[in-house]
């Protein structure tokens, strides 16, 4: 008992039930392996309570151990329960009233079964060596029968033991091993130790078998990848700023986060989630430092900082979530159901689908779900129980996606799609071997002839960040209106960068009514909002005819894009036409079709983001352009070069839709090689950054505040050679560009 009360419960999470042991009065750490006293406390409750699967003791930290530690201390409970009842087996009268033998039985029993199981089993096996030996030197006939009881006990014991996954698993390590060392447990039983503030459980330890294959850090952790035996999949394992607190930032926090639950904000404060953030920081901080004060604890400023991040993420964020954000290499993160049973996993740029340290709790994902219900403004219910919104956090921004009953039948399910906090651009694409410089050319020349296109690919192919790269060569000068469901364009970052940039927040095609407008009748709207170039965030569903005819009426002077599924062109046009309904003559509007999909590398374990075709759609089939000819590659990757290639269409300038964008610039018309050759230089100058970006190891040469610059100064540069000479001088102008990006470079050097 503590204060009066029980100092365990059991309590059901989800499916689970767990037994939560309050070791708060405790001189001793609650640890199974370590304290024997501890075993038998646990042998007493799992005795009582044989269902649950997880333990959870609470020492100012939470120590937990899982399913599968819990399962043999729960089959040692169950042997031991079985035994205490089975009167007759250790009775005085079953040992022919022998003391020794009554006692030995009973110890092994009462005592170290329960503090000490592996030390029972071999304790066991040397009693019966023992009297094994020994029976065949008695001639007394009651002593003799005594002695082949006690031994019929012992080989009873021995046998049940055996069958416990404990004694099981390292019955032949056991030579040597003395009762009362349990350095062995210490290799058994690995609790998760985290904070009591956060419910996310932490897998701190790393497995025996790891072998550890890279690691770095981020801002705020640090990560390790490892290799195990065990697993295909690779582990990823962070250390978060939460598991490395001192007693006193420990209890400062604490004691900040039971006062914050008190205050709980209002749901409309949700609807401006970095306001909320900046109040709930800036108090935090107030907190902390009072609360230090009173406890009269010296705590920099620079760590209550860094305290208050903590507190925020433990009550209004995310928690290990926003670690995972944090990092850049991190794509996708997954929370399967039923939580609290099952880690976090994630796709991650280099290593592909790992396994990481982190088991949510089910606490976690009800919280999460509210929040994202509140942010969203959008139903999450038996009614409705698929969500789609965004989350956006100091560094990082994401695609969610939620699942609920009835669709998923184990509670909550989450996917996360990562999204660069800064806009991806081509020359960044190059430099990840995405696409190639001509590919890069190519696609920028086709941006500034106001073409349409549709960026396709299967889920993670990079469709969406390929598209948010074509968005930074569109000249700031020109509005863009962009419609999305699901906000995962970068706009708020390029209009902080100078573009004239008008969102429309649509209704997902997977939500059922609500006050929000379809995204066919946002499409039109965009239409009477003026000239702009169009950008759709996902083809999905209706809205596909009124892109078309978006594409129709607004394409002849301005960029019309969006990103669809499918993995070819003919999956492109088969998916517009057939399922969503578009007449085989509108998807004619299409000019360009950019495949985008992940190519696997030979052993099947890595994958790598890769363009694989640029293809026109020629406008003079009827029926089926596949079998027509209406597709036509300009641009088709080559699996064994790892490059996009150019066709020999391109390179002959059998292109209509080149010919098309020639046709309204007076130096191209009729010049093929004038149209081949700003290609070129367009593709010269994106390698060109590239190139300076590696040598000088300035990256943000290669982020879209530098390369809008860089397009700025090229068209600037274009426009005034022509004025000067009347022509377009590629040499020249690529001279004075490359003069310009030089003296940017030292600036920055300097």
């Amino acid at each position: 008992m503590v204060n009066g009360k029980k100092e365990y419960d059991v309590v059901k999470e989800g499916e689970e039930e767990i037994l939560k042991i309050n070791a708060n009065s405790w001189p001793y750490p609650p640890s199974v392996e370590e304290n024997g006293l501890v075993m038998v406390r646990v042998i007493d409750y799992l005795s009582e309570f044989p269902a649950v699967s997880r333990i959870i003791f609470n020492q100012k930290r939470n120590f937990v151990y899982d399913r599968e530690q819990t399962q043999m201390l729960i089959e040692v409970a169950l042997l031991y329960n079985h035994l205490s009842k089975q009167k007759s087996l250790i009775s005085m009268g079953n040992f022919g009233e022998d003391v020794n033998k009554y006692s030995e039985a009973r110890y092994l029993i009462f005592n170290l079964l329960r503090s000490d199981p592996i030390g029972a089993y071999v304790e066991t096996s040397r009693l019966l060596r023992e009297n094994e030996i020994k029976v065949k030197k008695i001639n007394n006939e009651p002593a003799l029968q005594a002695t082949l009881n006690y031994i019929d006990f012992l080989k009873y014991l021995k046998e049940n033991l055996e069958k416990t996954k404990l004694i099981n698993g390292i019955k032949n390590q056991l030579s040597g091993h003395r009762i009362g060392d349990r350095s062995i447990y210490k290799d058994i039983f690995r609790p998760v130790i985290s904070p009591d503030f956060m419910l996310t459980r932490m897998v701190s330890g790393v497995p025996l078998d790891a072998e550890a294959i890279d690691s770095y850090n981020t801002e705020n952790i640090n990560v390790n990848i490892f290799r195990t035996t065990s697993d295909i999949k690779l582990l990823y394992h962070i250390t978060p700023p939460e598991l490395k607190l001192t007693e006193e930032e420990y209890e400062l926090v604490n004691l900040a986060r039971a006062v914050l639950a008190e205050h709980r904000p209002r749901d409309e404060e949700f609807l401006e989630p970095e306001r909320m953030r900046r109040t709930f920081t800036n108090i935090g901080k107030d907190l902390l430092l009072e609360l230090s004060e009173q406890k009269g604890y010296e705590i920099p400023l620079d760590k209550i900082k860094k305290l208050s991040e903590i507190l925020v993420r433990a009550t209004i964020g995310f928690g290990m979530v926003e670690h995972l954000l944090a990092d850049q290499k991190v794509q996708d993160i997954t929370i399967n159901s039923p939580v609290g049973e099952n880690p976090i996993f994630i796709n991650h740029a280099d290593y592909g689908e790992c396994v990481t340290n982190i088991i949510p709790s089910v606490e976690d994902s009800e919280g999460w779900a509210t929040k994202f219900r509140l942010l969203s403004a959008r139903p999450l219910d038996e009614a409705n129980p698929i969500l789609d919104t965004e989350l956006g956090i100091p560094g990082a921004k994401a695609r969610v996606a939620i699942i609920s009953n009835p669709l998923n039948p184990y509670g909550l399910a989450f996917a996360l799609r990562r999204h660069r906090d800064k806009p991806w651009t081509l020359p960044l694409f190059i430099n990840n071997q995405m696409i190639n410089p001509l590919g890069a050319g190519l696609m920028s020349f086709l941006i500034d002839g106001a073409r349409t296109l549709l960026v396709a690919g299967t889920r993670s192919s990079g469709k969406t960040s390929f598209l948010g790269g074509l968005l930074v060569e569109i000249m700031r000068k020109y509005r863009v209106i962009i419609l999305e469901d699901t906000i995962e364009l970068p706009s708020s970052a390029l209009r902080e960068l100078g573009y004239n940039i008008q969102n429309m927040k649509v209704r997902s095609a997977l939500t059922v009514g609500g006050t929000e407008v379809g995204a066919d009748e946002g499409i039109r709207t965009s239409l009477r909002m003026g000239d702009s170039s169009l950008i759709v965030g996902e083809v999905r569903s209706q809205e596909a005819r009124a892109l078309y005819e978006a594409m129709r009426i607004g394409a002849l002077a301005n960029v019309v894009a969006g990103t669809i599924h499918g993995d070819s062109p003919y999956g492109v046009f088969d998916r517009v036409v057939n399922d969503l309904g578009v007449p085989k003559t509108s998807f004619k509007a299409t000019d360009i079709i950019v495949i985008t999909n992940p190519v696997k590398s030979a052993g099947g374990l890595k994958s790598f983001r890769r363009v694989q075709s640029i293809t026109e759609v020629r406008k003079h089939w009827q029926d089926d352009p596949l079998r027509e000819k209406g597709f036509v590659d300009l641009m088709k990757y080559n699996t064994k070069t790892d490059k996009l290639e150019p066709t020999d269409e391109l390179i002959n300038g059998d292109s209509e839709v080149l010919k098309k964008i020639a046709s309204n610039v007076k130096e191209f018309v009729g010049d093929w090689d004038a149209i081949w050759e700003n290609i070129q230089l367009r593709s010269k100058m994106k390698e060109t950054l590239v190139d300076y970006a590696n040598k000088s190891l300035l990256y943000d040469l290669l982020e879209a505040k530098f390369v809008i610059e860089s397009n700025d100064m090229f068209h600037r540069i274009s426009d005034e050679i022509k004025e000067e000479v009347g022509a377009l001088d590629n040499k020249r102008i690529f001279f004075e560009w490359d003069e310009w990006v030089k003296r940017e470079i030292k600036k920055r050097v300097l």
